[in-house]
């Protein structure tokens, strides 16, 4: 099989160890381990490896569903794409839209611990303030979005040193950590059963903030029109990189729940990775773990200013959103124009960020705003892989398992997810989440009336897609009904 043609972008500027290492980033380790482990042991306490456990169940068939998804349709807005031409365009614009809210929302949320934690490596002091947090955070995403316009083959370079340290430094302390002994806590089997949660609504608050701990890796499907071979490639290293990461973060809040105390805890905070680095290397573990979320926050900027401005690349190009959104620069064959609003927007919530309270305050209420986000794309894609394949998924057990049951089952948990969260979350979150999401009706209405092609699209069918090799001189081996050559090439927009 061949990589799609770039349609602008830079096609086959990546290959599948870059996209492994943009899964990962997208995840971002370290950024969420210090982030987000205060709120999921606020959530639920000692089970937290127990709702990274089982949300990475239901995460790895969302992972499939993507993988399975991106074979037959290899589009930069990835889930915008594939939920509109199977399941509704409607739908599938709210999907995209979801990613886009919740990307923005990020840049604020992940740009405040990169000007804390760079300001912290100097004065403890200055890292708690808000407004000087801010503007070094704004300072970092401003070079993160110049990277991003040069081109995805700067975005991987840059990319291959900051998670490259951040990964070795990580690797380090989760070895210190198991041989670490003395005054810790025993293991617990229990950390990891169902039994410590405080019944279902506290299951489904904690899966709600463990699925922000995974949310980024599928950055490799909106990648696609920009890596080799990338059918296979976007697919594989999604699941590689849930895969890396689940193993982090299971090490890294078992070694929380056996060397800290809930005290040491609350007051970390947004910064417990690194009173956990004290505990395993005093002196230099926690300024070795800042270093390591500094890096992973920067890194994850990156990767999440990918996600949004090639999802509004392809609306843009779809006329769903301005078209203006979907020129690329003729030199750094970037979406530039999405680029550059992508970053006025997100300056302008920087500083409204500054009136809203502590970095912490910001961190709590905006991760369960995006988990509600993440929960409605994530849950439309596995509902689409089904429907993509479901004339096919009844030829062998493994499409069965792996393109059927697995992503289904990762669908529901995604919407149960969300409705059992809904009367548990803050006010804050719960608007800025849902309130995100309705916005995005006036720009789906606008469009449809004035008549966008993506809202009368060509469905999506593995049976006819996959029939066939596509061989790039024109000819077509198998098949004697497959589709031609530009249908098999998953170019779903330009119908």
């Amino acid at each position: 099989m061949t990589h799609s043609r770039g349609r602008g972008l830079q096609a086959g500027a990546l290959g599948l160890f870059d996209t492994v290492v943009m899964a990962v980033a997208g995840s971002a380790p370290a950024y969420s381990l210090a982030a987000t482990t205060a709120v999921l042991v606020g959530t639920v306490g000692l089970a937290s490896p127990a709702a990274l456990l089982y949300c990475a169940i239901p995460m790895l068939g969302i992972a499939l569903a993507f993988s399975y998804l991106s074979r037959i349709d290899v589009n930069a807005g990835a889930s915008y794409s594939w939920v509109g031409r199977t399941l509704h365009p409607f739908l599938g614009f709210l999907s995209g839209w979801a990613l886009v809210m919740s990307a923005t929302l990020f840049m604020v949320a992940g740009s405040l611990p990169a000007g804390s934690l760079t300001l912290a490596l100097f004065d403890e002091e200055l890292a708690e303030n808000t407004a000087l947090s801010t503007a070094v955070g704004a300072g970092w995403f401003l070079l993160m979005l110049c990277v991003v316009l040069g081109g995805a083959r700067l975005t991987v370079r840059a990319q291959l040193l900051m998670s490259g340290v951040e990964l070795g430094i990580l690797a380090l302390f989760a070895v210190l950590a198991l041989l670490r002994s003395g005054d810790a806590r025993p293991f617990d089997w229990s950390w990891l059963g169902l039994d410590q949660f405080e019944g279902v609504s506290g299951f489904a608050s904690g899966a709600l903030v463990a699925a922000f701990y995974y949310w980024g890796w599928d950055v490799t499907c909106n990648l696609s029109e920009e890596t080799r071979d990338s059918r296979r490639t976007t697919g594989v290293a999604g699941l590689i990189g849930v895969g890396v990461v689940f193993l982090l973060f299971e090490v890294f809040t078992i070694a929380v729940n056996m060397l800290l105390t809930p005290d040491q805890i609350a007051d970390g905070g947004a910064n417990v990775l690194a009173v956990l680095g004290e505990e395993i290397w005093p002196g230099w573990g926690g300024r070795l773990l800042v270093v390591a979320v500094m890096l992973s926050t920067i890194a994850t900027l990156e990767t999440t200013l990918i996600q949004v401005t090639r999802s509004l690349f392809a609306m843009g190009r779809d006329r769903t959103m301005p078209a203006a959104l979907g020129r690329v620069h003729p030199r750094w064959n970037t979406p530039w124009v999405a680029i550059v609003v992508v970053g006025a927007v997100a300056l302008v919530m920087f500083v409204a960020a500054t009136a809203l309270g502590t970095v912490g305050d910001i961190l709590a209420d905006g991760i369960q705003a995006i988990g509600l986000q993440i929960a409605v794309y994530y849950g439309l894609a596995g509902l689409a892989v089904v429907v993509a394949y479901r004339r096919v998924l009844l030829r062998s057990p493994a499409h069965l398992l792996l393109g059927g049951v697995w992503p289904l089952l990762g669908s529901a948990f995604m919407f149960w997810v969300f409705v059992e969260s809904l009367g548990e979350l803050s006010t804050a979150a719960v608007a800025i989440g849902l309130g995100g999401l309705a916005v995005g009706v006036v720009p789906m209405l606008r469009y449809w009336r004035q008549g966008s092609e993506y809202y009368r699209p060509a469905r999506l069918d593995a049976s006819r897609t996959v029939r066939t090799e596509y061989d790039p001189s024109g000819r077509r081996h198998g098949d004697a009904h497959a589709v031609p050559p530009r249908a098999h090439e998953g170019l779903p927009t330009d119908f």
